[in-house]
């Protein structure tokens, strides 16, 4: 659990540098402050998925069948409000934040199918960095100006997108040995 515990943590500074240690950040650079923040991050999944993989499986709950198709809808919103991050079309102009805003959702319908602590631990830490990243961030920057809208047909063109990357993940998740629809 240390390795994974380790990864999220550094994942949460990595993310977090400019806010908590902006004096630190700002003296490493630019090009060099994003090449330790990359590190850190790439370090961080590392971390992570050696730390998930080797973690014991402790129980904390079984979570109901049911909620496998809440965690899909969930995901399919997830992947969706990562699209959106990119998209130039009219729905992008209603979020401020919807890559932090793709974290949390991910995070959430993963503790919804996951009832063990290693679950706990990496997605429960994930979405505490998002909600933190996301107040702090509204803090430092009040004003939000949304970007102009582009066509409304951006919109539909990243909503299929998001259809084929859902079902991208879906597929390495089977290929893992994690059958995510059933």
């Amino acid at each position: 659990m240390y390795l994974l515990i380790a990864g999220v943590l550094i994942w949460a500074y990595s993310h977090l540098m400019k806010r908590v240690t902006p004096g630190f950040r700002a003296g490493l650079g630019d090009m060099p402050g994003k090449l330790v923040a990359t590190v850190l991050s790439i370090l961080a999944i590392v971390l992570m998925v050696k730390g998930y993989a080797a973690a014991d499986v402790v129980v904390l709950w079984e979570p109901p069948a049911f909620l496998r198709h809440v965690n899909n809808l969930l995901m399919l919103l997830a992947v969706h409000l990562v699209n959106l991050g990119y998209s130039r079309g009219v729905m992008r102009t209603k979020m401020r934040h919807p890559m932090l805003m793709a974290v949390k959702t991910w995070a959430l319908a993963h503790l919804l199918v996951n009832g063990d602590l290693a679950s706990v631990i990496l997605f429960g830490g994930i979405l505490a960095w998002a909600v933190l990243d996301l107040i702090l961030i509204n803090r430092m920057q009040r004003e939000w100006v949304p970007p102009a809208a582009g066509p409304v047909v951006n919109d539909w063109i990243y909503a299929g997108a998001s259809l084929v990357v859902f079902a991208a993940i879906g597929w390495v998740h089977n290929w893992l040995g994690y059958w995510p629809f059933g």
